[in-house]
């Protein structure tokens, strides 16, 4: 697999949902991320190319931050099932754009919540 990531993914110890917007479907929970993108283990694949509004739903204890939630376009760079738990799809996403107020938002998440 090329490895083209610009910056190392950081593991979340935070339960963190992310949904697909239009309609609002729950695609899984946010396992690692960067500034860049990240991944969501689900109990559904997801068709990869696929371009969206993702709506990521941060913990309510950052205090630290103002916002506790982002909507941010993305595509699905890649989905395969989970080598550990078969049931389960590992769904890797890349932000099309990020506003620098999300960018910061995100850099605190790091700071505060990696695993």
């Amino acid at each position: 697999m090329d490895n083209r990531r610009k910056e190392n993914r950081e593991r979340l110890t935070t339960f963190t949902p992310v949904y697909f917007l239009h309609p609002k479907t729950l695609l899984g929970y946010l396992a690692d991320l960067t500034t860049h993108g990240g991944m969501i283990t689900g109990e559904k694949s997801a068709e990869i190319g696929k371009v969206g509004a993702l709506a990521i739903e941060f913990p309510d204890t950052l205090t630290d931050v103002l916002l506790t939630h982002i909507t941010v376009p993305a595509r699905v760079a890649w989905c395969r099932p989970d080598a550990d738990s078969p049931n389960y799809f590992n769904i890797g996403f890349e932000f099309t754009e990020l506003s620098p107020e999300h960018s910061k938002v995100i850099t605190a998440i790091l700071k505060k919540y990696r695993f």
